[in-house]
């Protein structure tokens, strides 16, 4: 658990420095659905998200939950959610990482790092893209198509996150090929692995949905929601973490020596500084009084966890510094709010970290490994969140 009061601390690192690569893009795209309240205090952020007053909120949400019964895990709230959270844990649990997710892991990491290492280089983002949609598709049951093909229908819907940034002009037509997208995604792969579960049900979501009853086209909205929960931001979050380590020797040098936990400390510090999502909805439903706030009832608020985790009462000195030893000597979680809070955390948070873990110890052992071409950074108003595309890395060839 979080500790409340920070061990008094001196900055081991230079005051001024700032290590955030997305930092000045954020602050120019980052902002609050128009209404809510801005709440960028760690310690009032994670008590609005641990309340059973604060219901999911902001884009998206209202249609989501519109499917009643029937609607994505990652929308519900109360006892509901809490049935149905309980349900899928098993699938992301560390025994399940460690005796199923990770061997996906290794054996999807080695395979594409063994193209590269053939290739004598590539895209570090589609590497990563690949490599995410393995093991969402292992935990979710998509697994009776292609996956390459698969992951470019996947892409291909993703169409649909952009749309709320859009011109209704432009909407309207983006909205109709949005659909048939996800058409394609259902025919070619969600439907192939409904009919193989229901003749024979196996240890995934898929099967989960199914014994719950849920209809064709719910399973094919939570295959989306989880595509975009682990497959997209694992993706960035991979691309960012190559790009701190490919920036600091010293840095990487302690990853590829580190243990599991030390490498996951140093991962996590970087995602401290770089989270994928930014900004969290809550709406009160009464009066509440939250410790260091308050909210009034039907009010909207709006965390901002890159606010947040750059909080000095709570990270300490140095706030904006790629520091891996900043948690241990705060006492506290190293993500800090970066996978959010109370019972909507996000429920990947450890494979995330498993599987970047896993395919970055492996790529920075590759000979003469060079990162060519840095990405370009982007923004999706939808997700909220940057994206990394074109970082080129060159090794030696096999």
């Amino acid at each position: 658990m979080t500790s409340t009061v920070p061990v008094p601390s001196a900055c081991p690192i230079d005051p001024a420095r700032d290590d955030r690569k997305s930092a000045v893009l954020a602050a120019q795209r980052v902002h609050a659905d128009p209404g809510a309240r801005v709440v960028g205090k760690f310690a009032f952020g994670r008590e609005i998200l641990r309340s059973g007053s604060m219901l999911q909120a902001g884009a998206g949400s209202d249609q989501m939950k519109a499917a009643g019964e029937f609607a994505s895990v990652f929308f519900l709230d109360g006892e509901i959610h809490k049935r149905r959270r309980t349900a899928i844990a098993r699938y992301f649990t560390p025994k399940a990482i460690n005796t199923r997710h990770r061997l996906v892991m290794e054996k999807t990491s080695d395979e594409l790092l063994g193209k590269l290492q053939a290739a004598g280089g590539g895209n570090l983002d589609e590497l990563s893209y690949e490599l995410a949609v393995a093991v969402a598709a292992e935990i979710v049951g998509l697994t009776n198509s292609d996956q390459r093909a698969m992951a470019k229908r996947i892409q291909a819907t993703l169409l649909g996150t952009r749309l709320r940034g859009m011109h209704p002009a432009v909407r309207v037509p983006a909205q109709a090929v949005t659909a048939v997208h996800a058409l394609r995604f259902f025919r070619n792969d969600v439907r192939p692995a409904v009919k193989a579960r229901r003749a024979e049900r196996q240890d995934d979501v898929i099967s989960h949905l199914l014994d719950e009853g849920y209809p064709d086209k719910q399973i094919l909205i939570e295959c989306m929601t989880y595509a975009v929960a682990g497959m997209v931001t694992t993706r960035e979050f991979i691309v960012m973490a190559a790009w701190h380590l490919f920036d600091h020797a010293e840095l990487r040098a302690r990853f590829t020596a580190g243990d599991e936990a030390e490498q996951t400390t140093i991962l996590e510090e970087i995602l401290r500084l770089e989270p994928v999502a930014a900004m969290l909805h809550r709406r009160a439903t009464e009066d509440v009084e939250l410790g260091p706030g308050s909210a009034r009832r039907d009010e909207v608020l709006a965390v901002d966890i890159r606010a947040a985790n750059v909080d000095p009462e709570t990270v300490g000195e140095c706030p904006y510094a790629l520091d891996p030893d900043r948690a241990k000597r705060m006492r506290t979680v190293g993500t800090f709010m970066s996978f959010g809070d109370g019972s909507h955390r996000c429920p990947g948070a450890q494979v995330a970290m498993a599987e970047t873990r896993v395919f970055l110890d492996r790529l920075f052992r590759l000979p003469d490994l060079r990162l060519v071409q840095t990405p370009e950074m982007t923004w999706c108003d939808g997700l909220m969140s940057y994206e990394l595309r074109g970082a080129k890395v060159t090794c030696g060839k096999a």
